[in-house]
């Protein structure tokens, strides 16, 4: 004969998990233990800095697609004390980062890390938590985008609230199929002719934005022409 505490035990240790899980506050002791573990963490993941605003445009020079330049806007606040550098990096098929510029901050050394290259910003002087900065960064690009069909990746590498990306076809070759790419969470979209437009000097300016982009995703742009 079995004994009736182990016929007991059983039900009643479910009916108290169930008890349990259905509590609000197991809730809070979760919610509880997230922060907690944020706090544990402290800054790790905030950064030295947030994007407010993140703009970048690609123009195409040219039908071959020989001649490009990115301009870039970034107006950025300052997460942390005692900031003296900003670091800016790109990547892409071709020569790039020819005839850089930025302000402010003047370039003082520069690397390459796997397939990205690293440009240091030197501030001249010293940001504090909650300053503001608003960059303004251009490069050239030669041979960057001779093939039938290419592509403009941003990845978000901090956190940012509002991102727009921009890219301008020359009069004579205008894009004929766009497409945007989540590459993390493996989603295309293919957009419409609403993202495009026409210039008042012929010019195609294709556009794309977003609030609240998701960090650390690759948003590529990709398009036939």
């Amino acid at each position: 004969m079995r004994n009736k505490r182990e016929d007991i035990g059983p039900s009643v240790l479910t009916r108290w998990i169930a008890t349990l899980f259905g509590s609000p506050w197991f809730e809070i002791m979760i919610e509880a233990w997230k922060l907690g573990h944020k706090i544990i963490r402290g800054l790790t993941d905030e950064g030295m800095y947030e994007v407010k605003e993140y703009e970048s445009t690609l123009e195409l020079q040219d039908k071959t697609g020989k001649k490009a330049v990115l301009r870039k806007r970034k107006k950025v606040r300052y997460l942390q004390n005692n900031i003296i550098a900003y670091q800016d990096y790109g990547w892409g098929d071709g020569d790039y980062f020819l005839d850089y510029r930025a302000r402010p901050g003047i370039p003082v050394d520069r690397y390459k890390l796997g397939y990205k290259t690293y440009i240091l910003l030197s501030l001249r002087e010293v940001k504090n938590r909650g300053d503001i900065d608003e960059f303004h960064i251009q490069w050239k690009i030669k041979n960057g985008f001779l093939k039938a069909d290419g592509f403009w990746e941003t990845d978000v590498s901090s956190q940012t609230k509002y991102m727009k990306l921009n890219v301008i076809f020359p009069k004579d070759r205008p894009p004929q199929k766009l497409k945007l790419v989540e590459n993390n969470i493996r989603r295309t979209r293919t957009l419409d002719d609403d993202a495009k437009q026409s210039l008042p000097d012929g010019r195609w300016k294709v556009t794309w934005e977003t609030s609240s982009p998701h960090l650390y995703e690759h948003y590529i742009l990709k398009w036939d022409w």
